[in-house]
């Protein structure tokens, strides 16, 4: 077997790549990819969602906890809903709700950023209209 280390050569017809999708695609083999600076809009406005729900995931994971390790008379004093103290409200009630909440709401805004550019996961509709899973242009 031949040790193929060459990234030099030129994309033909034939050394395309076909994505899970179907779709022959070229669109960012010539490109770095780089999450600090996006190729295509598409990738930016992805990006953004995905930085924006992350910090919220990290604040409605490791807020209670570090609330009460900061504030413990503050957290255990405080009771809800008929004694329960706040820390344990918080930690057991809300936080699995608030992490069911951000995954629907990335869902949303990623339908969301899927209609705006165009991209159907139907693999027949996305091979038909031209457009990559990616958000860019197939072949």
């Amino acid at each position: 077997m031949t040790d193929n280390t060459n990234h030099d050569t030129e994309l033909t017809e034939s050394t395309a790549v076909e994505t899970d999708g179907g779709v022959v695609t070229e669109t960012y083999l010539d490109k770095e990819i780089n999450i600090f600076k996006p190729a295509t809009p598409f990738m930016r406005d992805h990006l953004r969602v995905i930085g924006i729900s992350f910090i919220a995931w990290v604040i409605v994971v490791f807020g209670p906890t570090t609330a009460t390790l900061l504030a413990p008379d503050t957290m255990t004093g405080i009771t809800v809903f008929g004694g329960f103290p706040l820390h344990f409200f918080l930690t057991a009630v809300f936080t699995p709700l608030a992490a069911l909440l951000l995954s629907v709401a990335y869902a949303m805004q990623r339908d969301r950023l899927d209609s705006k550019y165009g991209i159907s996961h139907d693999t027949e509709e996305a091979q038909a209209n031209g457009v990559a899973a990616d958000g860019g242009e197939g072949e």
